[in-house]
């Protein structure tokens, strides 16, 4: 090396590189330490080369593009977060390169070495060069570039990262310059992550072709429309209002200046929207697909690459509060230097203070951002599954069924999707809390020495310890899913089927059997909430632990004490107490996710239908259903089909009748042909448009147009043609406001023969190819039957092919073809002279007609103006034209919208939560308790800071009082933790058993008004929230409110000046917490209501779910889903936006207050306060931040979640029917005196004409009944209920069209079962079929909601122009002489 360059050397590093002695290795050694010259020279060297060849490029490439500016700049959510990131870290390199500049001007000597300010310099360059060249869209620079360039950028990261790192473990040391260093590598490498997998994904993308699967075929709800709605501001906010919330400010004034309502909520962006989660998801399963063509897809890590970049971004946001976070007890540490007099320059207190500011806005910044994207996050992931599980459900086969009721399908979407939805706020928590500790570890060390391995001994016996807790805590919840799974199905059966319970007054006992099913639920909740408690306190006790250990071990290590150890010790122990004490929430959050997952996985494996059956498209087909040597079974089964050898070939427009006994496989049939019965043997063809009418009427809550109409268009000529052809029109004309009156949920507020009509219409409506009705004729009387056989089966269905299920045999003789079933097979199938000729089966099936009506007196009504008084009759049921009527009120109607409370409630929820059961004691023991433990904590540091420096204390006195303090405070930990599960508990128990009692004693006007969804939110979702969250949420928001109270006391202890600040900011965060909740809380009671609306829709499409697959409606009701899911989560989204919005601003004041009682400590002369308290000061104060954080955050969690105690609350008040028990007719208490019980063989099976149908059951009388019986026929249904009745023998029996759907030899041996059973007992038969009120005492003839008469029928018959006379004579008329 010649003597000048060895002379430029001295002046560029003040020294030679190496003496000559030192040799090679010492070049090597140099190369790799961050604080050599020759260290800088590589690191300034590769800097300026990637500083020139990149502006090069730049300078070359964009004008070359003629781009504007917006066509240039990109903004995916990864490249903006590496732009961002690496930008602001190169403009802190280029300020502290500059500073080191000015310190040498402003000094009489140099400072710093010019190899220092020139690498700050170039490394803060070339970073924003870097920033630049990547904002750009890859196509101006070429993804090829991009990738080599991120690639380079990692490689010199890594060796700047790794030399600092090798600096500072050997100086033992941080440095400004250092920490940067540092930073540079995961800048670098959420680069490469762009530059290599997000640009292939990209390019991936395009490549796509046609999915394999097409969600619908609706338009896409894709965000293509956004120009015409009201969209969220935050789908076109920029940089600034994304970081700091300005979007969501006209919101949140609009929810300050009036109560917020669920119009006033903009649509969700684009990518957040339901239906484009789904199909990205479907995407990406695809492509999965085509790549691995034979193997077993996963959901969870195809749903994990759909959202990579947006777990990638909120986990940098993640790493970046726990780095910022991690330097307060080194800035900490250098304020006790400076408070000793020991500061570096002169003015270094006021720029720790100014650090310290910027370190906690940082901070803030990133945690908001963390949190807030993994809300949002996890807002998709909910709104994907919820469309996933409906989607699911529309495909479900009937074996599938059986496994998952509606009830359970429901707790998937309202519960378990809600369960899922939660844990990606948590999963950065799992991973980051890690780090925290590690860098607290290193910290300790820098402090303590070894000492710090007692500290991470203890830590990892905590763990190791709360390993088989976690098990416990996985099977305790596992345990009360299915718990609640049992519950909800009972409640949603006893819900659904109220009238029935109250006709019975069987009330007692369905309650009671709920009852039971939620004590099991009580046994899992207390032992899954107890291990929650365990895991709290062990978490909450770990921080008291690891610093008696670390003290003690420094007693035997001697390794000395004092304030500056050991108060950046404490603050390091305070700073990550609060995630340590967080990881029992994050343990139940996986759990309960796991479980939850593992639950819907289940179901979205579970069989599927298979829809080959049909085909759409069949132009010109001669036969359009044609089976060909058919078997089906509901369980998939091939030794036991339920329809064998079935053969049929249908002509097109030809009317083919299907008859037979009750449960001979009739309707089992028409489901054949939709495909809803899985085929085990034959070919089956079915081609055309269908339409279907079921036996048992499905009627959507909406209107009586919606369910007519049905998704179509409205045509007003063949609206109204529809509605005469069904006669309908004097029913309209009846209801309140026509074809506009909303229709209760199940058609509570319309007769069965209106909701059969309705059905009808419905069908007809749809100008179908195919029509299959299921005896659409039983729930009307004689005269509307043959109206609507000739208006609508031989009138406007004349060209269409037409499947009839019936049991009416007068019109079986106009029949194309008959079809005669009996124990699932087609026994014969021809016209109907034929079978009377030919078929004995078929004889008796007419002669048990006959011998019906001819057992009665009908032959002695005159009949020759029956045809006279059919056309009279049919004008009468038709009316004139349907007159259109005013669109009513909503107010006005049956169906009112969900009641919410609105605006500020105070304490009254709280009140009322704490009023059950002994809940104000819990209460106080939890807070009280949390108090103490807040009050040891104070002394044992107040201990140490006043006696830390003190000569007269030993050591082993100091530890020994210190450690006796803190294990005292431990038991009060305990006990809050045990007092709080008592709480929840004892809380959940007494709130359920008043909804429960209150829904059980309210009148049936509640349910018909009110939709089974608003009911079932609330024992679902709502319940849950009450069991598992709100105790624990009521705790930690009491706990963290403490907690930053005291924090905020021990600073004004120790300078009071900070009053000044802190006190005028304590007042306007209380104003603004006040701002912020007038709009949360009616965001989350919005969210409430539209929960409801979600539950309701899917309860009526899971009950539908046949009808409308028959009408090939799936992708509408999909949609209506898809709206209805987003609908509900835009609250969601805006409540926890706004939560990180309150949060940031309170964050920022309390930052402002810390560090103005840091400037005030700099400011007074040294000496002023003792070393002791002002580390103790200072500790605290670092902590007030995260303590403000979880005092806010929990009360806003509080004031969310305790909406749903409001919205239980609001159905525990029903207005009750009348009493159940009335004192004075109370038998007395010893009655009855004499007791007998007897037992006879009633062969009830036999009476009710069950017995071979329960004989063929593999299981007898322990064959399963499924969800609303749907595994037996309509008619072995209404057996059942006669059975139930010949058991109870009741004085009083009350048959509501009772054999409506039981063929006619069936019904006249149960007719006189009913006779000879019954013949002492008052018995109110409602039917349609005049022999069967023939022979009954009196007769009451109701017309328009009228009594019309009312006496004996005989007497009737007599008279003139009685109704009852009219329509026994119409009667006779069509069934004797086939007026058909």
């Amino acid at each position: 090396m010649g003597p000048r360059t060895s002379s430029w050397m001295v002046d560029l590093c003040g020294s030679p590189i190496c003496s000559k002695q030192a040799g090679d290795s010492c070049a090597w050694r140099e190369l790799f330490d961050a604080s050599t010259c020759m260290n800088h020279i590589l690191a300034f060297g590769i800097a300026a080369l990637v500083a020139i060849v990149l502006g090069i490029q730049l300078l070359v490439r964009i004008p070359k593009s003629r781009a504007s500016e917006r066509q240039l700049v990109a903004h995916g959510p990864l490249q903006l977060a590496g732009v961002v990131f690496n930008g602001c870290l190169g403009l802190v390199y280029l300020g502290l390169g500059l500073w080191m500049l000015g310190m040498n001007f402003s000094q009489d000597a140099a400072v710093y070495l010019p190899h220092w300010w020139l690498v700050a310099l170039s490394q803060g360059f070339s970073l924003i060069l870097v920033s630049i060249a990547f904002s750009i869209k890859r196509q101006f620079l070429g993804a090829t570039s991009v990738r080599i360039w991120s690639v380079l950028l990692t490689i010199y990261a890594a060796f700047i990262c790794c030399s600092s790192v090798v600096n500072m473990v050997a100086e033992k040391a941080v440095t400004m310059k250092g920490c940067l260093d540092v930073l540079l590598l995961p800048g670098a490498l959420v680069l490469l992550v762009y530059g290599i997998w997000h640009i292939s994904r990209e390019d991936g993308n395009g490549r796509i072709g046609s999915a394999l699967y097409k969600p619908l075929n609706a338009e896409a709800v894709d965000g293509t429309d956004d120009s015409g709605t009201h969209v969220t501001p935050f789908a076109k906010a920029g940089f600034f209002s994304v970081m700091t919330f300005w979007w969501l400010n006209p919101l949140m004034k609009m929810g300050y200046e009036k109560p917020l309502e669920e119009e006033d909520m903009p649509l969700l962006g684009a990518s957040d929207r339901a239906y484009n989660q789904y199909v990205m998801f479907l995407e990406k399963l695809n492509k999965k697909k085509q790549l691995q063509p034979h193997g077993t897809l996963s959901v969870f890590w195809t749903i994990i690459s759909c959202h990579r970049s947006g777990i990638i971004v909120s986990g940098l946001f993640a790493l970046l509060k726990v780095l910022t976070i991690s330097s307060g007890p080194l800035l900490l540490k250098a304020f006790i230097n400076v408070s000793l007099g020991k500061g570096s320059f002169k003015y270094e207190g006021y720029v720790l203070a100014a650090t310290l500011f910027v370190c906690k806005c940082c901070e803030s910044l990133s945690q908001r951002q963390w949190y807030f994207r993994t809300r949002r996050l996890g807002l998709q992931v909910r709104s994907f599954l919820s469309a996933a599980i409906y989607k699911k459900q529309q495909k479900l086969s009937n074996k599938a069924k059986m496994k998952h009721s509606s009830g359970e399908i429901m707790n998937y979407v309202t519960v378990d999707a809600y369960r899922i939805g939660e844990f990606p706020y948590w999963f950065h928590q799992t991973w980051s809390t890690s780090v925290q500790l590690c860098i607290a570890l290193a910290i300790l060390y820098n402090a303590v020495g070894l000492a710090m391995i007692a500290s991470l001994a203890v830590i990892i016996i905590t763990v190791l310890v709360n390993a088989p807790l976690a098990k416990l805590q996985h099977k305790f919840q596992s345990r009360l899913m299915e718990a609640q799974d049992v519950r909800l199905k009972a409640m949603t059966e006893s819900l659904i089927h109220m009238k029935v319970l109250k006709l019975y007054a069987w009330e007692a006992h369905f309650k009671k059997v709920i009852e039971g099913l939620r004590e099991v639920e009580y046994k899992w909740l207390s032992a899954f909430q107890l291990r929650r408690a365990y895991n709290s306190f062990l978490f909450w006790s770990s921080p008291v632990l690891v610093s008696a250990a670390t003290f003690l071990a420094c007693y035997l290590l001697n390794i000395p004490l004092d304030a500056s150890n050991v108060f950046t010790f404490v603050a390091t122990l305070r700073l990550v107490q609060d995630p340590i004490r967080q990881i029992p929430d994050v343990i139940g959050v996986v759990i309960q996710a796991k479980v939850a997952f593992t639950r819907i996985i289940k179901f979205l494996d579970a069989p599927e239908l298979n829809g080959e059956v049909r085909k759409k498209y069949c132009v010109g087909t001669e036969f359009p259903i044609v089976m060909n040597s058919c078997s089906f079974s509901w369980d998939e089964n091939p030794s036991k089909p339920i329809l064998k050898n079935i053969n049929l070939v249908v002509k097109a427009g030809e009317k083919v009748a299907i008859c037979g006994e009750v449960g001979s496989g009739k309707s089992t049939l028409l489901a054949a042909v939709l495909g809803e019965v899985p085929k085990t043997e034959g070919t089956i063809q079915v081609c055309g448009k269908i339409a279907y009418v079921s036996q048992n009427a499905w009627i959507q809550t909406g209107t009586v147009q919606d369910n007519i109409l049905f998704g179509s268009s409205m045509n007003k000529q063949r609206y109204q043609e529809t509605l005469e052809r069904c006669s309908l029109v004097k029913d309209l004309e009846m209801l309140p406001y026509g074809d506009l009156t909303q229709i209760g949920e199940r058609g509570v507020n319309l007769s069965g023969g209106q909701k059969q009509r309705v059905q009808l219409a419905r069908a007809l409506y749809q100008n179908a190819d195919i029509y299959l009705l299921d005896d659409p004729f039983s729930a009307v009387d004689a005269h509307t039957a043959t109206s609507l056989f000739n208006e609508y089966v031989m009138g406007a269905l004349s060209d269409k092919t037409v499947l009839l299920v019936t049991h009416q045999v007068d019109f079986l003789p106009v029949f194309d073809s008959i079809l005669l079933m009996s124990d699932g097979e087609i026994i014969r199938s021809a016209p109907y002279q034929d079978l009377l000729a030919y078929c004995q089966e078929f004889q008796n099936l007419v002669n048990a007609h006959k011998d019906t009506i001819g057992g009665s007196d009908l032959n002695e009504v005159p009949t020759n103006r029956a045809n006279e008084i059919s056309i009279k009759e049919t004008n009468d049921t038709h009316g004139s034209r349907y007159r259109e009527i005013v669109k009513p009120s909503p107010a006005d109607q049956l169906i009112k919208t969900e009641e919410r409370e609105i605006g500020d409630t105070g304490l009254k929820p709280y009140i009322l939560y704490l009023c059950q059961s002994k809940g104000y004691l819990y209460a106080s023991i939890c807070v009280i308790s949390h108090m103490i433990f807040i009050a040891g904590q104070i002394s044992q540091n107040s201990w140490m800071a006043a006696n830390v420096q003190s000569t007269d204390v030993s050591t082993l006195k100091l530890i020994s009082v210190y450690i006796t303090i803190g294990i005292c405070t431990m038991f009060f930990l305990l006990s809050r933790s045990i007092a709080m599960v008592f709480l929840g508990v004892r809380t959940s128990r007494s709130l359920f058993s008043q909804l429960l009692n209150s829904l059980f004693r309210a009148p049936m006007s509640f349910f018909d008004s009110t939709p089974l969804g608003r009911v079932l939110s609330r024992v679902t979702s709502d319940l849950s929230i009450v069991d598992l969250d709100v105790p624990f949420a009521f705790m930690f928001s009491i706990s963290a409110s403490l907690n930053a109270y005291s924090n905020l006391g021990v600073l004004a202890v120790v300078t009071w000046q900070v009053l000044f600040i802190a006190v005028p900011m304590i007042v306007l965060a209380i104003r603004l917490q006040s701002y912020y909740l007038a709009s949360a809380k009616e965001l989350m009671r919005i969210n409430g209501t539209t929960k409801s609306a979600l539950a309701n829709h899917l309860g009526e499409s899971v009950a539908g779910a046949i009808t409308i697959r028959a009408f090939e409606e799936e992708d509408r009701f999909f949609e209506k889903n898809l709206e209805l899911v987003d609908k509900n989560a835009g609250p969601y989204f805006y409540n926890f936006a706004a939560t990180e919005w309150l949060i940031q601003r309170l964050e920022t004041m309390s930052a402002a207050v810390l560090s103005f009682s840091a400037f005030v400590m700099a400011l007074l002369p040294p000496g002023t306060f003792s070393p002791g308290f002002v580390g103790m000061a200072l500790s605290y104060g670092l902590s007030l931040n995260m303590s403000f954080v979880f005092s806010i955050q929990n009360q806003c969690q509080l004031a969310n979640q305790i909406i749903s105690v409001e919205r239980v609350n609001q159905y525990m008040d029903i207005p009750s029917e009348a009493a159940e028990t009335i004192e004075e007719n109370r038998p007395s208490p010893d009655w009855p005196q004499a007791g007998r019980v007897e037992l006879r063989d009633l062969k009830v099976l036999d009476k009710c004409q069950l017995l071979e149908a329960v004989q063929e059951k593999e299981h007898g009388l322990d064959s399963i009944v499924v969800e609303d019986g749907s595994n037996w026929s309509m008619g072995q249904r209404q057996l059942f209920c006669l059975g139930r009745a010949l058991l109870r023998r009741c004085r009083i029996l009350v048959l509501d069209e009772a054999t409506a759907s039981i063929d006619n030899a069936t019904d006249a041996i149960l007719q006189k079962t009913i006779r000879t059973e019954f013949k002492d007992c008052t018995v109110i038969t409602v039917a349609h079929r005049i022999p069967t009120v023939m022979d009954c005492s009196m007769v009451l003839a109701m017309s328009d909601g009228k009594v019309v008469e009312y006496d004996k029928p005989m007497k009737l018959m007599e008279t003139e122009g009685s109704l009852f006379r009219e329509l026994v004579k119409e009667y006779w008329s069509y069934t004797s002489n086939g007026n058909i």
